[in-house]
């Protein structure tokens, strides 16, 4: 029997290398969603298309391809149109415009179907800003993980200067906040707990310590 969980949860708390980790630990497929997103906001970016025209937007997805593929580690790669993108859509500027056009309906519904399809066939951790109140609202284990803006602001800032970034605390401290703004006051599937998650917060704990905090409520929920 194939277990789906939905991990929901603010810019910069640690998602997608959690829920990587803990997939790897229990053996399932990890799914990272907020990379979908991104692909459509580089390519959004790549095509000079005004990301507050909706419409523009929804324009952007013709003829547009986008998957998740796996390499031979089994990590994640996400292809746009054939191409390994994987390394172009961790940019502050690319995470904003992800925040941008996951707003608009057209760009959740032309994702919903792919992100459905990969949790019926097999036990997946999927994680992103509605997996549990929109994605997979009967999914066996939802978690919302979260930790305070200065504490993913610190997390992100490392992650980019370690990358060779030229950033600064303040600047990407303004974005998670205002990211925050944006992904709980859209219309459209906003950022929000789903009344049955179990709530992580990992503000105070190191990363070995949170994610083994998802593998035992994961393995609490599934008994």
């Amino acid at each position: 029997m194939s277990i789906a969980v939905a991990i929901d949860g603010p810019a910069g708390a640690g998602k997608s290398t959690i829920a990587r980790a803990a997939a790897k630990e229990l053996g399932f497929i990890y799914v990272d969603t907020g990379a979908l997103y991104r692909s459509i906001g580089l390519n959004a970016i790549r095509k000079g298309v005004d990301l507050t025209d909706a419409k523009a937007i929804e324009a952007s997805l013709a003829g547009l391809k986008v998957e998740l593929s796996f390499d031979a580690q089994g990590a994640q790669i996400v292809l746009l149109n054939d191409e390994d993108v994987s390394s172009f859509i961790r940019t502050p500027e690319v995470s904003m415009s992800a925040s941008k056009v996951s707003a608009v309906p057209a760009v959740r519904a032309f994702l919903l179907d792919l992100q459905r399809n990969m949790a019926k066939t097999q036990s997946v951790i999927m994680d992103g800003r509605d997996i549990g109140t929109v994605v997979l609202p009967n999914a066996e284990v939802k978690i919302f993980l979260t930790a305070s803006p200065e504490i993913r602001a610190k997390r992100r800032f490392d992650e980019l200067i370690e990358k060779g970034e030229d950033v600064k605390y303040e600047d990407v401290l303004a974005d998670v906040i205002q990211r925050d703004y944006n992904d709980s006051h859209r219309e459209i599937a906003p950022l929000k707990p789903a009344e049955d998650s179990k709530l992580a917060d990992t503000s105070g704990l190191t990363l070995e310590e949170s994610i083994q905090l998802i593998i035992n409520i994961i393995k609490e929920n599934t008994k």
